[in-house]
């Protein structure tokens, strides 16, 4: 049972939009048209920073804030198990980005606040296929060791939130009116927490042991307890046979010498069950209740109730350099480079009473470089086409990435780097109102050996739509929602038992931001 809560250490970001580790949902106008990598407003700050040298004159604040639903499957084929899927639900209520810049002549100045990974929480009321495979493992086992149990019963579940605020500066210059660039920094504080248990594991053995009635449910803990005390009872019943020159007699040898009773020797042959044969010695009889007392002693600690209250926190810098090409009014190109941030996480530990987050441990959690290239043009005075793409460099970052609680090297598991690529399409209706659309795929480049039902990284489609409105020329009104499709993933396992593991996800996002300019 020591896997339990295993998963605090790999929950990926929380969002549905971004690599491994990374957000880009920074924007509602994000929601309603993924492509803004070229963009020149104040969320610019975050997207495009290099772009800010070219607004108007003067402040310009955005504020935005997402709703983000996404519902996760596992299903699992594991012999035993009393369910075949596992249903999670992260929920994230508040996701709220701010952006501000001040920009005069040549040069713009600005300070944003967003989550740039994670923002939400998981929640699993049942635990995980890894959770409980371990408790679906014990009827079978126990029946293989002569003590028939037919069904088991369990209370687990686990509740993690992780939230990575990034505080970034940017500076920008012009050139001249075709060409500038931008210098920026980022520091990015992450908070992670993770509650959970594994309790009230209980089995139905048919044994004269089990208090509540031979195949009747009863606590796993007090019957492997209670067995375990039987047998050392009887080992240590058969230390004077031993002492006294004895041990090599079989238990028929010692009942006609009169050493032990026939009661005792039925007493004693019936408790090994089919593990007893009649030319076994007092020696061999004492050994195998030794064996008895330690399997039952393991299993009687690994199905005690378990629990885990931890946090973690750390934080880094990310440096990050922009430009821009603004060709004319209706076309723009812009690059940006975000530099990694080395973070490492260290635990804060209330309670783990399965060693896994040893309190002040450490454990690294970068976040990647990024590679962002992105175009918007206006082809008619009412039509603008935009796209981008992201590119982040996973293999060159360390995530902390565990595989039988051994951290492995990213090349381990990460094949190719994860990309992702967005096209939209804005349409002004009229002077005040614009529609717009959009659409976003991201492909992760994890191997096999990554996925799992604690950590997973799968490939996405995304649709966005929604409207901007321009109430006044100071102030506009951004509304987004975007659908997540996820594609399904299934590995194949060979170890404890041949099984497949199925991986499903959706999500949905809602978001509502204003502009504005003074």
């Amino acid at each position: 049972m020591i896997r339990l809560l295993a998963v605090a250490l790999f929950i990926p970001a929380f969002a549905h939009a971004g690599g491994i580790m990374t957000n880009t949902n920074q924007s509602a106008s994000f929601l309603r048209n993924p492509a803004q990598d070229a963009v020149i407003d104040a969320s610019s700050t975050y997207y495009n920073p290099a772009g800010l040298a070219f607004l108007k004159d003067g402040f310009h604040l955005s504020i935005s804030n997402q709703t983000i639903v996404q519902n996760r499957t596992i299903g699992s084929t594991f012999p035993g198990l009393a369910r075949e899927e596992f249903k999670g639900k992260v929920f994230a209520p508040l996701f709220p980005t701010v952006y501000g810049v001040y920009k005069s002549g040549n040069i713009a100045l600005s300070l944003g606040v967003n989550p740039v990974g994670g923002g939400g929480g998981a929640n699993f009321e049942n635990g995980l296929p890894s959770f409980e495979q371990q408790v679906a493992a014990l009827p079978p086992g126990l029946t293989a060791a002569g003590i028939s149990t037919a069904a088991y019963e369990m209370d687990a579940a686990f509740d993690a939130s992780s939230i990575y605020w990034g505080f970034q500066f940017n500076g920008a210059y012009a050139i001249n009116d075709h060409l500038s660039f931008s210098l920026g920094l980022r520091y990015v504080m992450a908070n992670n927490s993770y509650n959970g248990h594994l309790k009230d594991i209980r089995i139905n053995p048919m044994h004269p042991l089990n208090a509540a009635g031979a195949g009747k449910m009863t606590s796993a803990p007090v019957f492997f307890s209670t067995v375990a005390a039987a047998a050392n009872s009887a080992r240590n019943s058969l230390q004077p046979v031993i002492n006294n020159n004895a041990g090599g007699l079989t238990l028929t040898q010692l009942v006609n010498l009169n050493v032990i009773t026939q009661a005792q020797a039925t007493q004693l042959a019936g408790g090994l069950g089919a593990g007893y044969n009649s030319s076994m010695t007092a020696v061999q009889v004492q050994t195998a209740y030794t064996d008895i007392y330690n399997r039952m002693t393991v299993l009687a600690n690994n199905t005690q109730d378990k629990a885990l209250e931890a946090t973690q926190k750390g934080s880094g810098l990310v440096p990050i350099v922009g430009l821009n090409i603004k060709f004319n009014d209706d076309f723009n190109l812009a690059f940006k480079y975000e530099h990694k941030a080395s973070i490492t996480l260290t635990n804060s530990t209330k309670l783990d009473n399965v060693g896994l987050y040893p309190d002040r441990a450490e454990t690294p959690a970068d976040m990647p470089s990024l590679i962002v290239g992105g175009f918007s043009y206006r082809a008619t005075p009412s039509l603008r086409l935009s796209g981008g793409v992201h590119y982040y460099l996973d293999k060159n970052a360390n995530y902390g990435k565990k595989i039988n609680n051994q951290f492995v090297a990213n090349s381990e598991v990460i094949d190719n780097n994860f990309w992702e690529a967005a096209a939209g399409i804005e349409y002004l209706i009229t002077r005040q109102f614009m529609v717009s659309l959009g659409y976003l795929r991201t492909q992760t480049g994890v191997n096999d050996k990554y996925h799992s039902d604690v950590s997973h990284s799968l490939n996405t489609n995304s649709i966005g739509g929604g409207i901007k409105y321009f109430i006044n020329p100071n102030l506009a009104l951004n509304l987004g929602v975007m659908t997540t499709m996820y594609d399904e993933y299934t590995k194949a396992f060979s170890s404890p038992a041949s099984y497949n593991e199925t991986y499903k996800r959706s999500a949905l996002s809602f978001g509502v931001g204003v502009d504005f300019k003074f």
